[in-house]
């Protein structure tokens, strides 16, 4: 038996709600590594300020850790009781790890149980972030219609990038309004504080949402699904790995990071912080198109961009910036560009890698564990070797991995305009031949 279709109404009403999710998921997410050098001064040993801020990247990275775990667990459940009341769930869990960091006493006050009380609401964070990026990735690839699914998935990184641009928005403010004295004491707590209120909001919103109509009509299936073999789930793994490498390491060394790394040798906070907010805003314009041209002319000409882009831009990016604001938007403003090729269709091509059975499970636990390998180790090894003097090793890391993706590109299927319910994993036969033929047309139409 099918559930009703979902109206027009409802898939955008349903939409608004997961991007409004998304966009504070990324808003608490960033403000780690925006405030990352106020966490340094605050929460750890001071006395080697080097040493400290490596911890704080090294407590960063310890996020990452649990972003699998997270991605394993909610994603189960999203596959078990439906995309919706899991997200629920991480977002209560999202605003509650943001007010904790807000309210931990300092280093002087509390000793190393600050250090600590940072790592444990890091790793909360984690946790609930595996598993709002997996099942909301789903969540959307399931409400857009399948011949704009490129299009609608665009919204995931835009509201994740709006998410961004508020945290980056708020430290430039912030910085402006308090100065240098009160963001060390009081002004980075706000920020995380405003985190967690903004959480309320967007659960108002996600009460309105609808369950996924391939969901429903899967659970209420007569013939339950066949679980995955071994092999099919390596497959499926490797191939939202190979995509997802490149774009895990180039974002948190671009964008997340760009501007503490810029202040770091010696760039205006305040500059550094508005130059980085006009080149995301240039992106958030930039994503609909990319993912208007995936529908049009596909995810394998978009995959292969991106990888080519990436080895073609890596190495000016990192000789670019200086203490002048203007080279830290130029160098985001060129990385930005290339990464919304595949993050505007991030969501649509990992959902098309995995059987809508295992689904949410699947993008939630693979995609959060390359982004803990890739992601959360980059500004590590990035501020590592930079300070040993082999930046290079790291420019040539990221170009590899830009070559990773042109494989990735080039091996897997076209998937543009299939539905969902016909994605089968590798090793089980191919898509009906209908579907294959629609997906032809829907290709090389226009």
């Amino acid at each position: 038996m099918h559930s009703a279709p979902m109206t027009r109404e409802g898939r955008l009403r349903s939409l608004r709600a997961a991007a409004a999710g998304n966009a504070l998921e990324w808003f608490d997410w960033t403000l780690y590594g925006t405030f990352s050098i106020y966490l340094a001064r605050n929460l750890f040993e001071t006395t080697d300020p080097k040493s400290a801020i490596l911890s704080t990247l090294a407590v960063f990275a310890g996020g990452f850790v649990a972003r699998p775990l997270g991605g394993w667990l909610f994603g189960k459940l999203g596959d078990r009781l439906g995309r919706k009341t899991t997200l629920v769930i991480t977002m209560l869990m999202l605003a509650a790890s943001s007010v904790g960091i807000a309210l931990i006493p300092s280093y002087d006050q509390i000793g190393v149980a600050a250090s600590a009380l940072l790592l444990c609401f890091r790793l909360l964070q984690g946790l609930a972030h595996g598993g709002e990026s997996g099942v909301s990735y789903t969540y959307v690839a399931e409400i857009a219609p399948k011949e704009r699914r490129g299009l609608w998935s665009s919204s995931v990184f835009v509201s994740v990038t709006i998410g961004v641009m508020g945290a980056t928005a708020l430290a430039a403010a912030l910085t402006s309004l308090l100065g240098p004295d009160a963001m060390h004491t009081y002004g980075w707590r706000l920020g995380f504080g405003v985190g967690g209120l903004l959480g309320l909001y967007a659960l108002f919103l996600r009460r309105s949402a609808e369950e996924t109509e391939v969901f429903e009509n899967t659970r209420s299936g007569a013939k339950p699904a066949k679980p995955l073999s071994g092999y099919q789930m390596f497959r499926i793994g490797l191939n939202i790995v190979m995509i997802a490498a490149a774009s895990n390491v180039a974002y948190y060394s671009w964008v997340t990071f760009a501007p503490a790394t810029a202040i770091a040798r010696g760039m205006d906070p305040s500059g550094a912080y508005k130059a980085s907010l006009l080149a995301q805003l240039l992106c958030v314009l930039w994503l609909p198109v990319c993912g208007w041209l995936s529908d049009k002319f596909g995810r394998k000409p978009m995959v292969v961009a991106w990888g080519i882009g990436v080895m073609a831009i890596t190495y000016p990016i990192s000789i670019i910036v200086t203490t002048e604001p203007l080279t830290l938007f130029l160098a985001q403003g060129l990385g930005l560009g290339a990464w919304a090729m595949l993050a505007s269709i991030f969501p649509a091509i990992l959902s098309e890698q995995v059987p809508t059975q295992a689904r949410a499970q699947g993008v939630g636990l693979v995609s959060s564990l390359s982004v803990a390998l890739f992601g959360g180790t980059a500004p590590y090894l990035n501020t590592y070797l930079s300070g040993s003097g082999y930046e290079h090793l790291y420019t040539a890391y990221v170009m590899f991995l830009g070559l990773v993706a042109v494989v990735a590109g080039l091996a897997i299927r076209e998937t543009a305009g299939m539905d969902l319910a016909d994605i089968q994993a590798p090793g089980s036969g191919h898509a009906t031949q209908s579907s294959i033929q629609e997906t032809y047309n829907y290709v090389q139409h226009d």
